[in-house]
């Protein structure tokens, strides 16, 4: 029995990266490819993670396997924000079909160090 949810848990986790990968390949910006390939990976790890821990089966092998998942858990977050905000202040262009850039609004009446408000130019801003 533990066999079938062990290989259950490792197919579903298998789909995720697949579709992780494919939402890489398919998404139109850095943005929401950043996006596709963070959650579903992630998802995607702790199913083959879980399916692994069910596998072994002693105690030891599970911390092992929720250490990896804590880490994966922690830093993936992280580091998919610092990607977005460095492409985005690189000046690398929204999607066309985007709607709202809520970080233009506010990095355009950011104060400056003498306390007076400054308008900043992007990348984006200088295109016609």
């Amino acid at each position: 029995m533990i066999d079938i949810v062990t290989a259950i848990f490792w197919l579903i986790g298998a789909a995720f990266a697949l579709l992780g990968a494919v939402g890489v390949l398919r998404m139109p910006d850095v943005f929401t490819r950043m996006q596709a390939s963070t959650k579903a990976s992630t998802l995607g790890l702790g199913c083959l993670l879980v399916g692994a821990a069910l596998q072994m089966g002693d105690f030891a092998s599970f911390i092992r396997v929720a250490s990896i998942g804590a880490f994966v858990l922690v830093t993936t977050p992280v580091s998919g924000h610092v990607i977005a905000r460095a492409s985005y202040f690189a000046g690398v262009p929204l999607w066309k079909g985007t709607v709202l850039d809520e970080r233009r609004r506010d990095s355009e009446t950011e104060p400056g160090r003498d306390g007076a408000r400054r308008q900043r130019r992007t990348a984006r801003d200088a295109r016609p």
